[in-house]
C-alpha cells in the first residue's frame, strides 16, 4: 500500500496496523514514493507515518555484555515523504527542526500506538504541525524486543487473575486471599525468571531514561523536546536529573513524584489522594449540577429533586450491595456473566481517568439500580479480560502490560527493605489502602504486592537513580498537574516543582480525569508557547481551567453556561464506553483494565 489511508478514514488505526510488520528486521524508514507523480498525488504535502527501530545496550555499564534491546519507534513526519519526481510542497520529506517525543505512561504504555492514534492531533495541539512527533515502545513493551509475556496465552493470565484479583471487601477471608495472591505472584515471577533469566533486572526507569537519551542522539538534536504523560513523567524526571544539559522543551503531564517509587509499595499508596474527591465532587457533584436531562443518575425517584447527599447514599448502597449479591448478566458475545462489586468498582475507577465516559457510566449505574443489568454486563465485558476470542491466535504470546508493570515498579524500588513482619505488613497495607480509597485501593495494591518476591529472582538491578531532582537544567521543564486526577495527585506536581525550583514551572490544571485530557485553552496556550518558543510563565505556578464541564450541558471556558439539548448530545452508552476502553488500552494504564 503506497498511499496511506485517507484522513477521513474512520478506521485509520486499523488501516495502519494492517501495514505493520511485526518483524523489526524488515522495517525501514522509507524515503520516497515513486508510483504517483508529485503533481498528481492528492496526498502530496500531507504528513506520513514512518516505522523503524533503534538498538541500544541492554546494560550501559557492562561493556562485556554485548546484548541489546531493540526499541520500536514510529514517527509522524509533518512534511510527508520526499519524491523522486518533485513536489508542490517546499521541504517535502525533510525532518522538522525539532521532534516532539511522546510517551503515554504505564508502565507498559506504547509510544508507537500513541503516535498512530494521537500523533497528528498532538503535533497540531502543541506545535501547529511544525514539529514531527515520535513515539517509542520502552524496553519490554509491545513491539520492542525482547517484549515481556510470562504466560503462554492471555486466557491463562485471565484464569489466574480471576482467582487472585478478589477485592478485599468481597473476600470472606482476606488473609487467605492474601496468601493465594502472594503464591501466584511468586509463581508469576518464577515463570518470568524461567523464560527470561536475568533480563528482569534491566527494565528500571533509569535505563529507560538512558534509552531516551540514545533516541535524542539518533535524532541528531542537541536538546530533547517531549510530551511525556503519567508514568512517562517519571521517565522525564529521571532523564532531567541524569541528563540536565540535554533537556530542551519538556512537558510532563499528569505528574508523578519519583521519590515515592523508591519506597516499598510507594507506587501504590502515594497515588490515592484525589480519587474519592474525583468521585464525590466530580462524577456525582457534576451530575447533580447537570441535572436529569444530562445525567441519568440525577433523575428523581418519587418526584423530589435529587441532591448530592442522596445520590452519594444511593450509589454507595448500589455498589456495596454487590459485595454479597452479584447480579446475573448476559451479552450476545459472551453469554452468561456476573456483575460483581470488583467489576463495577474497576469500571468506576477507569471512568475517573476520562470524564467523557461519565454520562455513559451514569446511565449504566441508573439502569443497574433499576434492576436492568444489560449495560453493566456489556461494560464489564469490555473492561476486564485480556483474552479476546475474536482475535487470531499468534504463534508467540502477546506482550503483556501486567508482568512488565511489575518488573518496572519492583525494579525501581528493589532496595527498599522488606518488612520483618512479612505478610502481616502487606495485609495492613492492603487494609489501609482500601480504607483510604474503596475505588482505587485494591487496584493500586495489586500493582505493588508482587514486589515482595522480586529480589528472590533478581537480587539487584542494573541501575536505579537515587539522586536529587534539582539538577540545573539547560531549560526549565513544564509540569502539568490536575486538581482531580485519580492517579497522579496535584500534590505530586507541587512537591516536584518545589524541589526543582527555577528549573520548573507548574500548571495547576483545574479539571477532571487523568492528565490534561480535560482540555483547557489556557493550558494548551502555555504548552504551545513553550514547545514552539521556549516561553514559560513568570510565576512558578499558574492556574488553568478546563473548557467544559464533564456532562454535556456545557459551561465553556469563558465561564458562561451553554445549555445543549440532551437529545442532540447523547451518545449510545455502549459505543461511548467502547471508546473509553479503547483509549485506556492505547494509553496502557497498567493494571487499570483488570477487575
Amino acid at each position: 500500500m503506497t498511499v496511506p489511508p485517507a484522513l477521513q478514514d474512520k478506521d485509520h488505526e486499523v488501516s495502519w496496523s494492517k501495514l505493520f510488520d511485526p518483524d523489526p528486521s524488515n522495517w525501514s524508514w522509507g524515503n520516497k514514493t515513486d508510483t504517483i507523480a508529485g503533481t498528481e498525488d492528492p496526498n502530496d504535502g500531507r504528513g506520513i507515518y514512518l516505522c523503524g527501530y533503534i538498538d541500544v545496550p541492554l546494560d550501559y555499564h557492562d561493556e562485556s555484555d554485548t546484548r541489546i534491546t531493540r526499541l520500536a519507534v514510529t514517527k509522524f513526519q509533518v512534511s510527508g515523504l520526499a519524491r523522486v519526481d518533485g513536489s508542490s510542497t517546499p521541504g517535502a520529506g525533510n525532518k522538522s527542526e525539532r521532534t516532539l517525543v511522546l510517551e503515554p505512561g504505564g508502565p507498559g504504555g506504547s509510544g508507537t500506538r500513541m503516535v498512530w492514534s494521537s500523533g497528528e492531533e498532538l503535533t497540531e495541539r502543541f506545535t501547529d504541525q511544525k514539529f514531527d512527533a515520535l513515539g517509542w515502545d520502552p524496553r519490554g513493551v509491545n513491539a520492542s524486543q525482547p517484549a515481556i509475556s510470562c504466560f503462554p496465552y492471555d486466557a491463562d493470565r485471565d484464569r489466574w487473575s480471576a482467582l487472585t484479583g478478589v477485592f478485599r471487601e468481597v473476600s470472606s477471608d482476606p488473609e487467605q486471599q492474601l496468601r493465594i495472591t502472594d503464591a501466584m505472584n511468586n509463581a508469576t515471577f518464577h515463570a518470568c525468571w524461567k523464560k527470561y533469566g536475568d533480563l528482569g533486572r534491566y527494565f528500571t526507569t533509569a535505563l529507560v531514561a538512558r534509552d531516551l537519551e540514545e533516541i535524542r542522539k539518533a535524532l541528531g538534536e542537541d536538546e530533547l523536546t517531549g510530551y511525556l504523560v503519567s508514568y512517562g513523567t517519571g521517565i522525564g524526571q529521571t532523564y532531567a536529573a541524569m541528563f540536565g544539559d540535554s533537556v530542551g522543551r519538556l512537558i510532563l503531564d499528569g505528574t508523578e513524584y519519583v521519590r515515592d517509587h523508591r519506597l516499598l509499595g510507594g507506587f501504590g499508596w502515594t497515588a490515592l489522594d484525589n480519587v474519592t474527591n474525583a468521585w464525590n465532587d466530580g462524577f456525582l457533584g457534576e451530575c447533580i449540577n447537570a441535572g436529569p436531562e444530562h445525567c441519568a443518575l440525577a433523575k428523581s425517584h418519587g418526584g423530589k429533586p435529587v441532591d448530592l447527599a442522596e445520590l452519594r447514599a444511593r450509589t454507595e448502597n448500589l455498589v456495596t450491595s454487590l459485595i454479597r449479591a452479584p447480579v446475573p448478566g448476559y451479552t450476545e458475545t459472551s453469554g452468561p456473566s456476573l456483575v460483581t462489586y470488583s467489576g463495577i468498582v474497576s469500571a468506576i475507577y477507569s471512568s475517573l481517568y476520562n470524564a467523557k465516559s461519565w454520562p455513559a457510566l451514569a446511565e449504566m449505574l441508573y439502569e443497574l439500580e433499576a434492576g436492568n443489568s444489560t449495560l453493566a454486563a456489556a461494560f464489564l465485558e469490555r473492561l476486564v479480560w485480556e483474552y479476546d476470542p475474536t482475535r487470531p491466535q499468534l504463534p508467540s504470546p502477546r506482550p503483556s502490560t501486567d508482568e512488565l508493570t511489575f518488573l518496572v515498579i519492583c525494579g525501581d524500588g528493589y532496595d527498599a527493605p522488606l518488612p520483618p513482619e512479612g505478610l502481616a505488613w502487606w495485609s495492613s497495607l492492603w487494609a489501609n489502602m482500601t480504607e483510604k480509597s474503596w475505588i482505587s485501593g485494591n487496584s493500586r495494591f495489586a500493582n505493588v504486592f508482587p514486589c515482595r518476591h522480586f529480589t528472590t529472582y533478581w537480587p539487584d538491578v542494573a541501575e536505579v537513580y537515587r539522586g536529587d531532582l534539582n539538577t540545573t537544567l539547560k531549560h526549565p521543564v513544564l509540569l502539568i498537574a490536575e486538581t482531580y486526577d485519580p492517579a497522579t495527585p496535584l500534590r505530586n506536581g507541587r512537591r516536584l516543582a518545589a524541589e526543582m525550583g527555577k528549573n520548573a514551572r507548574l500548571i495547576a490544571h483545574h479539571g477532571y480525569g487523568h492528565s490534561s485530557r480535560d482540555r483547557s485553552n489556557c493550558t494548551d496556550s502555555i504548552a504551545k508557547a513553550y514547545i514552539l518558543n521556549g516561553t514559560v510563565p513568570e510565576e512558578q505556578e499558574t492556574a488553568c481551567y478546563a473548557n467544559e464541564k464533564p456532562y454535556p450541558y456545557g459551561v465553556k471556558g469563558n465561564g458562561t453556561a451553554t445549555v445543549v439539548a440532551a437529545a442532540a448530545t447523547r451518545q449510545d452508552p455502549i459505543e461511548a464506553w467502547e471508546e473509553h476502553v479503547q483509549e485506556l488500552a492505547k494509553w496502557q494504564h497498567g493494571l487499570l483494565l483488570k477487575g
